[in-house]
């Protein structure tokens, strides 16, 4: 047996029910799994590794719901900086065309890296364009080295602009293509056992890029195979009209048509819903990823998180893609999300509550396991997968902030991890990914996207 002790934790937020915060805390992690949370100095017993976290704040790590890796590769281009999402995508699918499996390793690896710095420990990446020979083993190739868990999507366009989709003709792929390469990723990579590090969910992009049927067909087989499904819906205005026109419904009901809710479905964003709506996700047991920072970059709205808390809908959080965020930092989208709940839910409008803190906290942490279909992480707790990061209270942004220092990692400026824990098993040390070269996949990761652009 493996065993891990870190000990002298000035604050953690343990995200579970019975423990809640600790302080001068230490946690004993045998063989991956967390078997001790206890105050500093209890555990008397020898151990193979001892670290001191003394005047650091300790988290569950974060769980990230909706991702688009890829897109690390075309952050801030200047045609898709000011216009809203339809656009924003017109814009983009073109350099995406010229994607190819050495820039799929490198967006992926680049993007996990910048999430595991951000204090993730789990992401969902959804990639749903694969051009030029590239896949989704590719992405799992490059994610491995990082140390996170990794929950990939078989994401799929069918639908272009020919067939009236948005996504142009180069982009898309046939429909039997996408079901045949869907049941190959799933049998050979997804493992559902407790403290996986490797998921696959199907994922078709959204209502206006793939076919009806296709959505149905990957319920189907999804279902089949014991995985979960995933697509953007009711991200905005113009989404929500298309589908008035196209289908006859709106965005949920014209999921719910397909057979997409249920409590192995999530969708991203869910920003223009209705009560009417908010109930059948509740009632289904469907979850959301919420994506503040992107919601806000496209001006897509603000997504009725509250509505959807208080009428029990699995939430989670987002950073989605670093072309609309732009960035990859976890710790950042939960205070996006505190800030933007507390925007909507202002005492002037008389709408509700103001989000604690800690609320934000648990949407990125208890609320991202739920949504991801996982009772194995998301909490410190004995019996729970041990993923976890600090962060160094001496840092100039925590100040005067110390009486709360769990608080301040959410309320001060979002930092770098100075260590992180995945499984037991270290990702940061000394804020540095140690299983990869950061320095020259920053160079190489440049250089891709510098002739990704030029074309």
């Amino acid at each position: 047996m493996a065993t891990l002790l870190v000990r002298d934790i000035t604050a953690m937020a343990t995200m579970d029910d019975e423990l809640g915060d600790v302080f001068d805390a230490e946690i004993l992690v045998t063989d991956g799994w967390i078997t001790s949370v206890a105050r500093s100095g209890l555990h008397q017993g020898q151990v193979d590794q001892m670290v001191s976290l003394r005047d650091h704040v300790v988290l569950p790590g974060l769980v990230n719901t909706h991702h688009h890796l890829y897109q690390t590769l075309t952050r801030a281009v200047p045609a898709a900086q000011d216009v809203p999402l339809f656009g924003w995508l017109s814009a983009l699918y073109p350099i995406w065309a010229r994607l190819d499996s050495e820039s799929v390793r490198l967006a992926t690896q680049l993007g996990l890296v910048e999430l595991a710095l951000s204090g993730c420990t789990t992401a969902f990446d959804h990639q749903y364009i694969f051009p030029n020979g590239s896949s989704i083993d590719d992405q799992i190739e490059a994610a491995a080295p990082v140390g996170i868990r990794f929950h990939a999507s078989r994401g799929s366009m069918s639908l272009g602009e020919s067939q009236g989709g948005l996504p142009p003709d180069s982009v898309v792929e046939s429909e039997s293509a996408i079901l045949e390469d869907s049941q190959r990723a799933v049998e050979r990579y997804h493992d559902p056992e407790p403290g996986s590090m490797l998921q696959i969910a199907l994922a078709p992009c959204s209502p206006f890029s793939v076919s009806g049927e296709l959505m149905r067909e990957s319920a189907s087989l999804a279902r089949s195979l014991g995985v979960r499904l995933h697509t953007h819906l009711a991200e905005t205005a113009d989404e929500e009209q298309y589908c008035k026109e196209r289908f006859g419904a709106r965005p949920i009901a014209y999921a719910g048509q397909q057979g997409w809710l249920g409590p192995d479905v999530w969708f991203a964003h869910g920003v223009h819903v209705s009560p009417e709506e908010v109930s059948a996700m509740a009632e289904t047991g469907t979850g959301v990823s919420h994506c503040p920072t992107s919601n806000m970059r496209l001006a897509s709205g603000i997504a009725p998180v509250q509505a959807y808390l208080d009428s029990g809908v699995p939430v989670g959080l987002g950073v989605d893609g670093s072309a609309s965020n732009d960035s990859s930092h976890m710790l950042a989208e939960v205070r996006q999300a505190f800030l933007v709940n507390r925007l909507a839910s202002s005492p002037e409008l008389d709408n509700g509550p103001m989000m604690p803190v800690r609320q934000a906290i648990r949407m990125a942490t208890v609320g991202g396991a739920a949504v991801l279909g996982r009772n194995d992480i998301g909490r410190l707790a004995p019996g729970m997968a041990a993923d976890f990061f600090a962060i160094s209270l001496d840092d100039p942004a925590f100040a005067g902030s110390l009486h709360d220092p769990i608080a301040a990692a959410v309320l001060c400026a979002p930092q770098r991890v100075d260590f992180s824990w995945v499984h037991g098993r270290a990702v940061v040390v000394d804020g540095r990914v140690v299983g990869v070269d950061v320095e020259r996949l920053v160079a190489d990761h440049n250089a891709a996207a510098k002739a990704l652009l030029l074309g």
